[in-house]
Order: C-alpha cells, then structure tokens, then sequence
C-alpha cells in the first residue's frame, strides 16, 4: 500500500503534536517543521505528496511561502490558520493553496480534506478523458456532458465553467481565478456575470432538490465542486 508522505508546517508545538499523531495513526508518512525556512526547504528536498501549512509562522507570512513554493512546485498545499476572514482565505487561495480550513478544527475534517486532495491529484495524474463524478459524466474530448444517460444542454461559457470544476474536484476556486480562467480578466462585473452563469450551470446539473449537490458555494470566497 502506498504510503502518501505529509509535510506538516506549524509552529504551535501542541497543535503540531496532535497533526504528527493523527497522521501517524492513520498511516500517513509525515515531516513536521515549525518555520517557513524550514518549510521551503523540505518542499524543495523531500518531495511531499502533500503540505499542511499554517499561515502565521514566525519568519515568514505563509501566503508569501505559497507564492514562492508555486515558482517551482504543484505540490497540493492545504492551509491550516486562525485566519477566518475571507479576506485571508482569498488571498491563500489566489497565491496557489488548493484547501484553507481554520482553526479550531476537526482532525475528521482535516483527514477529510487530505483525502479529497490525493484524489484530485490521482485523477489529474491519470488523464482521463472521461470524467465521473455520481450521475454526471464529462466527454472531455467530445466535449459533451451528461447526467446519466441524458445529454446536457450546455452554453459554451457553462461548460467552459463545469470543465474547469471537474479539473480542480475538491478545491477551492476563488471567483478571481474563476474569472480569470473563463474571461480572462477580474473586473467586478465579470464576478457578477459569473455568479448568473454558476446559477444556471447549478439547475441542469442538480435538477433533483432532494438529491447531492455537486457544487458547494464558499460565500464571499467561490466555489468548490465536491466529490459525490
């Protein structure tokens, strides 16, 4: 069984303590470092499959770590901070994190979201030209999308929309990202328009109420489409 090795980013000794035991329990490989030097250095020498990172560390801000980290590497970061405003959120997210979960929080939670990063990863790895997500169904290369057997009736900007959800399953997307991969620019009025096209990309795709969403709304923040 493959192993998947964890680099783990936090100053807090306790909170470090409780992140290296429940990895360790779960069979996770790890590494724990308590700065931001430390950090980069164990990106660039060890290779992790993945890093937990804390934004407030004691030499270096976490968001510039993320941005120097995304100079070199894709490694999957997933933040772990205090930080509860969307504010911070955005600015982790838009400087390359691909998960932002604040504390306090739940180690269910956190083994939850370390999950569903590997997965994205080990879809993106294997390239499929198919792609499954419950009952919808994405014809990459026939560019067509389907719910069940029922083909959808897609306008090119949502599809365009659902494509680049399905490509990044179980990250955060924040509306800048967003707009800029779809429109190629973040004026305020492209947010808006975003906001109209998610609306009806949401009702042909989760036509039953009562059935699994598939695309989570992060307030303030954007979107995240989810693993069913």
């Amino acid at each position: 069984m493959n192993r998947h090795f964890v680099l783990v980013v936090e100053d807090d000794a306790a909170v470090r303590y409780l992140m290296s035991t429940t990895l360790e329990t779960h069979n996770y490989k790890y590494l724990s470092v308590a700065t931001g030097e430390s950090a980069i250095l164990a990106i660039s020498t060890h290779n992790p499959d993945i890093v937990i990172l804390d934004l407030g560390l004691p030499d270096i801000d976490g968001v510039d770590i993320i941005k120097k980290v995304r100079t070199w590497s894709n490694v999957p970061i997933i933040v772990l901070s205090a930080r509860s405003e969307d504010t911070d959120k955005i600015l982790a997210l838009d400087a390359g994190a691909d998960d932002y979960l604040t504390k306090p929080f739940s180690v269910e939670e956190l083994l939850a979201r370390l999950r569903v990063t590997l997965r994205r990863i080990s879809n993106i790895k294997q390239e499929d030209v198919i792609f499954v997500n419950g009952n919808l169904r994405i014809d990459y290369a026939a560019g067509c999308a389907y719910i069940s057997k029922d083909e959808l009736h897609l306008t090119p900007i949502e599809y365009k929309l659902l494509c680049l959800l399905s490509r990044n399953i179980g990250k955060v997307l924040t509306h800048t990202f967003i707009t800029k991969e779809i429109w190629g620019s973040t004026l305020e009025n492209d947010v808006s328009s975003l906001r109209v096209f998610m609306a009806t990309l949401r009702k042909k795709i989760e036509k039953n109420p009562n059935g699994p969403q598939c695309i989570q709304t992060h307030v303030g923040v954007g979107y995240r489409m989810i693993k069913i």
